[in-house]
């Protein structure tokens, strides 16, 4: 290891051990449910069964914009007030459904059951429901199951959940090769795949697949780099497996991605400086579409509200790319060992705020009066009305924001605010 890749590694072992502020009160955030509305677009054949209440159906529906007659790869299963005063049997009611559901579609190849508040409140075991179901439809379809809910989780936890369900059903391989992990938009996917390639990193696959029939194979010899900062257990899991994780920022904005690729390429063996010089293109691109954005969003404060994990690396890149000045990080939970690249890039004076109290969080926000302030639906119209600009956070997971050519597009997601505030005020 160089000095450099020493000191870098110190750094962020040093940033991880440092201590961060977290908050007991109450909290705003959606529920895992909403993950399913970016990974049923994302694997092709696969259909997601909530079981759950009505409240769940009308989130689901209203959070996809699903229009009524479309046909959606997500349903929900609703508990009725027999299901949840245990009148009825649940686990006969789920089988006729699925058996209906199956006939019906014929193209599903994987069925995530996904469980709820009120499922689990009825302690309905929807891990034994799906291997009986396993059996029962094997092997045109697999059947697999996760929890959704929204009791002391946030909504990305969603995802980590439903590719932790992958991770046991992944085939074993001896041989080499990278997993990106986390659900990419196709667009990034194809030019993550090329940077890569270019670089001379590979053979490369994505975690989750576009198909279920495509799911990677891993085993020891098998290097992982996260896409997403709030994937802890899908971590864990494919350590279980034997593979082991590259530590990197994230790819958000030009420096962000650069790393990213930096990353892998060191795990390869491929000096920074190649990378860099087989990058260049596509680096001075969007560097160049960021000093855009940055004329207007430099010196503007901004101020997170926690909610999806996003918030570190988000405020990373409008310190460090556009100028911005972080005034509060909240995050709904921290995990210091996939955050230790990003809170060595923060600003010296940023510290996040771990589980934010959501009152106490509203009193710091009114003092300080940011010019932007990010925050989930919940806030947003309420803090509006106060005065304030809002960027709803649920907006960065449902657009492609990784990677070099979305990196004005990330930027502006947030100067879009800021202009329409300027309009309002004129």
């Amino acid at each position: 290891m160089n000095d450099a890749g020493a000191s870098a590694e110190v750094e962020a072992a040093a940033c991880a051990a440092a201590p961060v502020p977290a908050e007991r009160g109450q909290r705003e955030v959606f529920c895992g449910l909403t993950g399913i509305v970016w990974l049923h677009r994302k694997i092709q054949d696969a259909f997601f069964l909530v079981v759950g209440s009505r409240t769940c159906a009308h989130l689901l529906q209203s959070a996809a914009g699903v229009m009524i007659f479309a046909e959606p790869r997500f349903a929900t299963a609703i508990l009725g007030e027999r299901d949840l005063a245990g009148l009825a049997d649940a686990n006969e009611e789920l089988d006729r459904i699925v058996g209906r559901l199956l006939e019906r579609r014929p193209e599903i190849r994987l069925l995530f059951l996904v469980g709820s508040c009120p499922s689990e409140v009825i302690k309905l075991d929807l891990s034994r429901a799906a291997q009986r179901l396993g059996r029962v439809h094997a092997p045109r379809v697999r059947v697999l199951s996760y929890s959704g809910s929204g009791i002391e989780t946030t909504f990305t936890q969603g995802e980590d959940a439903c590719l932790a369900a992958l991770v046991p059903e992944m085939p074993a391989s001896a041989q080499p090769g990278l997993l990106v992990v986390g659900a990419l938009a196709e667009i990034v996917e194809d030019q993550m795949r090329r940077l890569l390639d270019r670089i001379g990193v590979g053979p490369v696959a994505f975690l989750p697949p576009r198909r279920a029939g495509e799911l990677p194979a891993i085993g020891a010899s098998t290097r992982f780099l996260l896409a997403q900062p709030f994937l802890g257990d899908t971590t864990m899991a494919l350590e279980r497996r034997g593979a082991r994780r590259i530590a990197a920022p994230f790819p958000l904005g030009a420096e962000g991605t650069t790393m990213w690729l930096r990353a892998a390429g060191a795990a390869w063996g491929i000096p920074a400086a190649a990378v860099d010089a087989a990058v260049a293109p596509d680096r001075a691109r969007a560097e160049s579409a960021l000093a855009a954005k940055s004329a207007e969003l430099a010196g503007k404060s901004v101020f997170f509200f926690p909610d999806s994990q996003l918030e570190v690396p988000l405020a990373r890149f409008l310190a460090r790319e556009l100028g911005m000045k972080p005034l509060e990080v909240g995050t709904p939970y921290l995990h210091r060992g996939l955050m230790a690249e990003e809170l060595a890039l923060l600003p010296g004076d940023v510290t996040p705020v771990e589980s934010q109290d959501v009152e106490a969080g509203l009193d710091r926000a009114r003092a300080l009066r940011p010019d932007l302030t990010v925050c989930g639906l919940g806030l947003a119209n309420p803090l509006e009305a106060e005065g304030f600009a809002t960027k709803w956070s649920i907006e960065l997971l449902f657009s492609p924001i990784q990677g070099y050519e979305q990196a004005a597009d990330l930027a502006e997601l947030f100067r879009r605010p800021l202009a329409r505030r300027r309009r309002l005020a004129a």
